[in-house]
């Protein structure tokens, strides 16, 4: 499991259960287990303090880089 924080503020934003060894590059709405501070505003997805942290693409967000960090395990 892994939380996703914001980069800027370091808040919470979700716990995502991250299958494979490779980076975060999308996150699959269906392994979201727990959100916290993300906010969905049709189009992309914001922190609290307003960062942008993905973009909506169907049933995945698309991570941006440099806009998130994560702490936790791979599978």
């Amino acid at each position: 499991m892994l939380t996703i924080k914001c980069a800027k503020c370091k808040a919470k934003l979700f716990r995502y259960r991250k299958i494979g060894k490779g980076k975060v590059l999308k996150c699959h709405k269906n392994r979201i287990t727990k959100k916290y501070a993300v906010a969905n505003d049709g189009e992309n997805y914001r922190c609290s303090c307003g960062n942008i942290i993905g973009t909506n693409s169907g049933s995945s967000i698309k991570m941006h880089d440099h806009s998130f960090i994560y702490t936790g395990t791979k599978e």
